[in-house]
């Protein structure tokens, strides 16, 4: 085992060299502590831990033994060879967690860390709604509860959901839920006619509109154009494109992984991010040398913004906040879920 000091003394050398041009000196070095501690713990339970892209830098660079989006999260859950799973994300990601592990202890900083997208649809209403379309295959985007899942066929992420609506027959009816953007997304892409879309929408990605976009834009007209599909600005900017104010060539609809893999590739000097902020400290990390800026400064998910790294440390220490999903319900759950983490390669660019 690395001695604490020497762990703490590396752990502030790879905070300084990816963060140390946006985080003071002092507070690296708090967090470098903090880190050490968590990494004891974490051998000490037998943990691994699981951190979503949208999580803190500080937070994401140091500790996580698997980080990225919801699809790769739940394949790594799903392969996890540890007594303890600890996630860093939002409470539906945990319970997913808990869906492929019912034999292991799954942990979330904080179980107030909820999902306003998730809270768009209950099981009851995703029920009156299939038995409106008998026979129809239910497609619930992974952000969904775990008893909203149970009542689903398959599951998806940003990064397989076209994938996922492909893989059904074209003459079978379509469910698709919650998030209306990801869904319309879905539907232009596939050219499906036979899809019907519940209007829900997580309010951090629907705050970010077509005039924000419009008007970023006309600041910046020579910038390339990252938008994630939940936006409610992705409609527009597939206008936008048609329209020819900005070339079709830098308009690209990506999950946030996707994000990641273009940011590294991209010869833009600019681009313009339309997703939660989260996202730009490791866009500017994949590539240093492009100016990654929000559309929106505001599209901040309080949420998961509830998973700080003093949380994660008392999660560790107590074994708190515990994540439990009722036997009967993870079981019809499961299926769903494995499904999705099997459909294919998915496409980074959620195209």
């Amino acid at each position: 085992m690395i001695g604490a000091g020497r762990q703490e003394a590396d752990l502030y050398r790879e905070l300084s060299a990816k963060l140390g041009d946006v985080i003071p000196d002092f507070e690296l070095r708090q967090k470098a502590q903090l880190a050490s501690e968590i990494l004891d713990l974490k051998r000490e339970r037998n943990a691994i831990i699981l951190a979503h892209n949208y999580m803190e830098p500080a937070l994401f660079c140091s500790v996580p033994d698997f980080r990225g989006d919801s699809l790769e999260l739940s394949r790594q859950a799903a392969r996890a060879d540890c007594d303890v799973i600890v996630f860093c994300g939002v409470r539906f990601m945990a319970e997913t967690a808990k869906i492929l592990n019912p034999d292991k202890t799954v942990l979330i900083p904080d179980e107030r860390a909820g999902c306003s997208l998730a809270d768009t649809i209950t099981a009851e209403q995703l029920r009156e709604w299939k038995a409106e379309y008998p026979g129809s295959v239910v497609v619930s985007y992974v952000n969904t509860t775990a008893a909203v899942k149970a009542e689903t066929d398959i599951c998806c992420t940003s990064s397989n959901a076209v994938e996922v609506v492909r893989s059904i027959p074209a003459d079978q009816p379509v469910l698709f839920c919650p998030d209306q953007f990801l869904g319309a997304h879905v539907q232009r892409i596939t050219g499906r006619e036979n899809m019907h879309i519940w209007l829900g929408e997580c309010h951090v990605h629907a705050g970010i509109n077509g005039a924000d976009l419009r008007a970023r834009v006309e600041e910046e007209p020579d910038a390339e154009l990252f938008i994630h599909p939940e936006c409610g600005c992705a409609t527009s900017a597939l206008y936008l494109a048609g329209a020819g104010v900005v070339p079709k060539e830098r308009t690209r609809i990506l999950s946030t992984s996707g994000m990641v893999e273009a940011a590294a590739t991209t010869t833009a000097r600019k681009v313009l991010v339309a997703t939660e902020t989260g996202m730009l400290h490791q866009l500017t990390k994949a590539n240093p040398l492009v100016v990654f800026e929000p559309v929106n400064r505001a599209a901040v998910c309080k949420y998961m913004k509830m998973i700080t790294a003093p949380k994660l440390l008392r999660s560790l220490r107590e074994g708190t906040d515990v994540v439990d999903v009722p036997p009967e319900i993870a079981a019809k759950a499961r299926a769903s879920v494995e499904r999705m983490i099997a459909i294919g390669t998915p496409s980074k660019t959620a195209e």
